[in-house]
This record gives C-alpha cells, sequence and structure tokens, in this order.
C-alpha cells in the first residue's frame, strides 16, 4: 500500500470504478476472481476440518477476497489504508470488521482474534515497492506465528513467466507493466518465515484476449494441465510458517 494506491482510492469515483468497471460482470478480472473463489473456498474445506478458521484481508479493498470466503470463516477483518475502499466493501455486502491502516510506518497489528487463521493478501504485491511488500508479510507472520496457526494466500497477478511477458518482449524488450517472478514471490515468502506448500494459475490470458471465444476455451483446457502455473498471468501461492 503505497502513497499511490492510497491517494488513488481516496477518490471515489475511482473506487466506484475498480467494483464495477474493472470487476464488471464477465469481465477479465471478474472471470479470475471467480476461479479463486471456486479455489480459496475448496482449500477452506480441506484444510480447516475441525475449526473454520479466523480471515485476515490485508489490503482488503472491496472485500472480494472477504465475499469469497462468506460462510466458512469464523469471523472476516479487512485492514486497508483507503476507508473509501472499505466503505464500498460494506456497501457491496462484503462482512468483516474494517480496519483502516497506515500506509508506512510500523507492521500494524492484526486483531487477536485466535487460530487457525487464514490471511489473504491480493492485488498487492505486484505493484508496490519492496518494502510495502515486506511490511504484508511481516503483518501475515504476525498473524500466522507458527507452522499451525493457518494459512497464507498470496496473490500476484503479473506473473513474469507468463504470456504477458512474451508480449513485452515483442516490443523491443521494452516493459510497459510490472512483474513478479515465481522465484521473487518464494523469496519473499521465506524471507518472512512461510513456504509455498501450493501453487495454481488461474487464467494464461492477457486481457486482450479475454473476448476472444477460442482463446477462452483453450485457457480453460490448458490451465489443468501439469505445470501450467508456471505460465499463467495470474497466479495464487497458498504458504505455512516454515517452523513451529
Amino acid at each position: 500500500m503505497t502513497s499511490d494506491y492510497t491517494e488513488v482510492f481516496q477518490d471515489t469515483e475511482a473506487v466506484e470504478k475498480y467494483e464495477t468497471v474493472t470487476y464488471a460482470p464477465d469481465s477479465y478480472a471478474s472471470r479470475i476472481n471467480e476461479r479463486q473463489r471456486e479455489y480459496l473456498r475448496a482449500l477452506v474445506r480441506r484444510e480447516f476440518v475441525e475449526h473454520p478458521p479466523v480471515q485476515h484481508d490485508f489490503a482488503c479493498g472491496t472485500g472480494r477476497a472477504i465475499r469469497a470466503l462468506h460462510g466458512l470463516v469464523r469471523e472476516a477483518h479487512g485492514y486497508d489504508t483507503s476507508a473509501e475502499m472499505m466503505t464500498k466493501a460494506a456497501e457491496v455486502g462484503s462482512r468483516a470488521y474494517w480496519h483502516r491502516v497506515a500506509g508506512d510506518g510500523p507492521v500494524p497489528q492484526p486483531v487477536a482474534a485466535g487460530f487457525p487463521a487464514i490471511v489473504t493478501i491480493f492485488r498487492l504485491l505486484l505493484n508496490v515497492h519492496e518494502g510495502v511488500r515486506d511490511r504484508a508479510l511481516a503483518f501475515a507472520a504476525k498473524v500466522l506465528p507458527h507452522r499451525g496457526s493457518g494459512l497464507l494466500v498470496v496473490e500476484n497477478h503479473g506473473n513474469a513467466g507468463s504470456v504477458r511477458h512474451l508480449r513485452a518482449r515483442r516490443h523491443d524488450g521494452e516493459r510497459w507493466f510490472a512483474e513478479l517472478s515465481h522465484a521473487q514471490v518464494e523469496q519473499l515468502l521465506e524471507r518472512h518465515g512461510f513456504e509455498i506448500v501450493e501453487r495454481r494459475g488461474f487464467s494464461m490470458l492477457t486481457p486482450s484476449l479475454h473476448d476472444n471465444r477460442m482463446a477462452r476455451l483453450a485457457d480453460s483446457a490448458a490451465r489443468w494441465l501439469p505445470g501450467s502455473d508456471g505460465y499463467a498471468v495470474n497466479v495464487l501461492y497458498t504458504a505455512r510458517r516454515i517452523h513451529g
């Protein structure tokens, strides 16, 4: 959560556009979100059999990850720098306790809500500097102090090994968008005491191919192939603490 993020989403029009245009029905982003929702719900049902977890959603935005787990968590807490985003989250039906946090300074203190827990960090890491990424992961480490505490799920919506990266090479190698490689995400997680236990890709398409019916059919088939997550544009990493 950089100052840019904070400034952009203090504007109610920007927040409204994010919710109603970027995530309009059948849009590129909303289709990926639907697939992620299915994955998250299956993950929680599989990993938290005895007790439902508490969800801590860092950089919660309009609460998309929170809505994905409605009915499967004991309670949910959303943390964000933008009061406007959290107001919109409540308006669209995201059910959580909302906590506004500073954009910099000490690592925010998570609410003490007990274990098990699941931390979700979506659409944050890609467009912020390394210090903000470290701050987000340090927050997750506070929520999940040991291996048995629960799970962390982190999104990379610009995998550097994807088809989108190959398109950049056709423009004289000049990159006009942010990217993170699998190795960079893994190193970030390891630095804060996490290891990846599962990696899942959700689309190999770029937004420009979203309306191409044949491309969408091919993407639906290809994303189930072993190793396809390595080439997906959008990837979720599920992790646990290494020790404890």
